[in-house]
C-alpha cells in the first residue's frame, strides 16, 4: 500500500463503498479478520461497517497510522465488489 498517511487517506478515498476483508492485530498472537464495507474517511480515521452476520458491533474505526505500520491490513476483493454493484 502506501508509503504516507496521506497517500493512505487519498487511496482508501477512492474505495468508499467497496467490499473490503480486514485483519487486525488483536494483542497476545491474536488476529481478528472482519469483512465490510468501507464507509467513511475522515483526516485522522476511516470507518467499516461490518457484515451483521458474522459480528457483534456494526462499526470499527481505525487510524491511517495502523494501516501504515501494518498493525491493520485491508485488501479490497474485486469480485465481491464487481458482483454487488451488478446487483
Amino acid at each position: 500500500m502506501a508509503k504516507t498517511l496521506a497517500e493512505i487517506k487519498h487511496s482508501l478515498d477512492e474505495q468508499i463503498g467497496k467490499r473490503l476483508t480486514l485483519k487486525a492485530n488483536g494483542g497476545r498472537r491474536k488476529t481478528i479478520e472482519r469483512s465490510g464495507v468501507l464507509a467513511e474517511t475522515y483526516p485522522a480515521v476511516f470507518i467499516v461497517e461490518l457484515d451483521q452476520e458474522q459480528n457483534s458491533f456494526e462499526r470499527v474505526s481505525y487510524s491511517y497510522a495502523d494501516v501504515l505500520t501494518e498493525t491493520v491490513e485491508l485488501s479490497f476483493n474485486e469480485e465481491l465488489n464487481r458482483v454487488v454493484l451488478e446487483q
